[in-house]
């Protein structure tokens, strides 16, 4: 009965406090329409959600997203200097095979997606066969540090919560 009512509670929990973020205004009206909403969007799009994300160790998702803010931070910060200060000519941009241990399409979605919003570097495509990610890097002096760098801090902690 509450798997109809709430299908997906973790996204209904996220929409719920995306709303109250995106209105600004902490009112009753504000959390009864973001409750609304975290319950009927979910019940909508159901039907299209082949089988739900399964996390094995689901309280580590507060772990990585207080990683990913730290690192977008200090991205942010290092990217400004190379920005401000760096010339073009001691510039090293590169693209970086970063080969996938992980394997559930929810945790290379999360992966990608962290790397993108990280400055400095972006994801352009995942392999055809799904076992690798190629990556830009604003300046990668060593390609193969900033591999290691993102296999390390983010897959190994997301195939730790999603596999």
């Amino acid at each position: 009965m509450i798997r109809k009512i709430l299908p997906h509670p973790y996204l209904t929990v996220t929409l719920v406090m995306v709303w109250l973020m995106l209105a600004n205004s902490y009112t009753l009206n504000s959390l009864v329409f973001a409750i609304l909403v975290g319950l009927v969007i979910p019940w909508i799009t159901a039907p299209y959600w082949p089988a739900r994300p399964r996390f094995a160790k689901p309280l580590k998702i507060i772990e990585y997203i207080f990683i990913v803010i730290w690192d977008i931070i200090v991205a942010n910060i290092t990217v400004a200097k190379i920005v401000l200060f760096m010339p073009n000519s001691k510039l090293h941009p590169a693209w970086v095979t970063v080969p996938l241990d992980i394997v559930t399409p929810e945790a290379v979605t999360v992966l990608a997606g962290t790397i993108t919003m990280t400055p400095g570097t972006l994801t352009a495509e995942l392999a055809a066969d799904g076992h690798s990610l190629l990556v830009h890097a604003l300046h990668a002096p060593d390609a193969d540090e900033v591999r290691d760098e993102i296999k390390s801090r983010y897959e190994a902690r997301l195939k730790e919560i999603f596999e």
